[in-house]
């Protein structure tokens, strides 16, 4: 089976190109949420604890099966470790047998940028130019250039409380777009088409306030993804046009988990697949409640595996015996 590290992640995405990779993902996602009626789902296996949480994640079609770990732990920078780490299993649905294990840390950055870019893309008016950003932490950069391959992306407003985070992410991308460093939330949003909440607290939080809101504004909330933790009120989500990802796990995690099932429009995938609408006037405002969910992981799971054998990278590792008889597992012991 395939393996693929966190130097063969860079070594890939370093050969496709990042705004490349981050399109294919997004291109990956919309295929494999198109063939929603096929997959099997079900909400993340989640143990919540004070201070964060571990999950698994898991997905499969009549082809792969694909699981990945994840945790949250907001409180991890402080002691210099990463908030979110992960990783991926891929195997083969008709064998059963594991195709490969990938790191997720990356990748989970990757395709969660790529989903709400392609929400954007179906909610956002489509000559959205400016992007406001509340949060500038890991997963910052990723968010804007995904968005950007399917949006005219030039202006982005960005705010942190952590000033430290706003010199990161200028830095990175100051080059790449016109950045403009906000004072506070207010003053970010300010002017801005695209929306983005991206923040780590574990609460719920009131990020927006209800006055901000605009005619055709469209957001993306993605900081709220497991129970108690939200960005917005729920006059804010009252007020738009909501769509989610998975309706069961929305309920529980998302910033829906205020204000129920009835405040949803629809589904990403019946957008994609014209039952439901998505923007239907300039003057609508558009909400996609982020919680993540497994169909993501696996599409780029499968994306990784594609690219992996076409560059050859990573390496080939033993952890399923390969035996004369199937029958006789006892062989690679016998005699020791």
């Amino acid at each position: 089976m395939k393996l693929i590290t966190v130097t063969d992640m860079q070594a890939l995405i370093r050969r496709v190109g990042l705004e490349p990779f981050l399109a294919l993902a997004v291109d990956a996602i919309e295929d494999y949420l198109r063939r929603w009626p096929e997959l099997q789902l079900s909400p993340r296996h989640a143990f919540h604890y004070p201070f964060g949480v571990t999950e698994l994640m898991p997905c499969a079609d009549d082809r792969l099966y694909g699981v990945k770990y994840v945790n949250g732990h907001p409180g991890n920078p402080a002691r210099g470790k990463l908030s979110v780490t992960a990783i991926g299993l891929l195997a083969d649905v008709p064998s059963g047998y594991p195709l490969m294990i990938s790191e997720m840390t990356l990748l989970t950055a990757v395709r969660t940028a790529a989903v709400a870019a392609l929400a954007a893309g179906l909610l956002a008016r489509l000559e959205s130019q400016r992007v406001a950003l509340i949060g500038c932490g890991a997963q910052s950069e990723f968010q804007v250039l995904a968005l950007a391959s399917r949006l005219p992306v030039t202006e982005v407003n960005y705010f942190d409380i952590d000033g430290t985070a706003m010199d990161k992410f200028a830095g990175h991308l100051g080059h790449r777009f016109r950045l403009r460093r906000g004072q506070d939330i207010a003053d970010t949003l300010r002017d801005a088409d695209v929306w983005i909440t991206l923040t780590a607290a574990k609460q719920h939080q009131s990020l927006i306030d209800e006055a901000l809101l605009r005619p055709g504004v469209h957001i993306n909330a993605m900081g709220g993804d497991c129970p108690g933790k939200t960005e917005l009120s729920p006059e804010v989500i009252r007020r738009c046009k909501t769509v989610v990802e998975y309706r069961p796990q929305s309920e529980q995690e998302g910033e829906i988990q205020q204000t129920g099932a009835a405040s949803v429009h629809a589904e990403l995938w019946e957008i994609l697949t014209n039952q439901r609408s998505g923007r239907d006037t300039d003057d609508e405002i558009t909400l996609f409640d982020a919680v993540g969910i497994a169909v993501e992981d696996l599409a780029v799971l499968d994306l990784v595996a594609r690219l992996a054998e076409r560059y050859d990278i990573g390496s080939e590792v033993t952890l399923v015996p390969d035996l004369a008889d199937p029958k006789d597992l006892f062989s690679l012991v016998a005699g020791g």
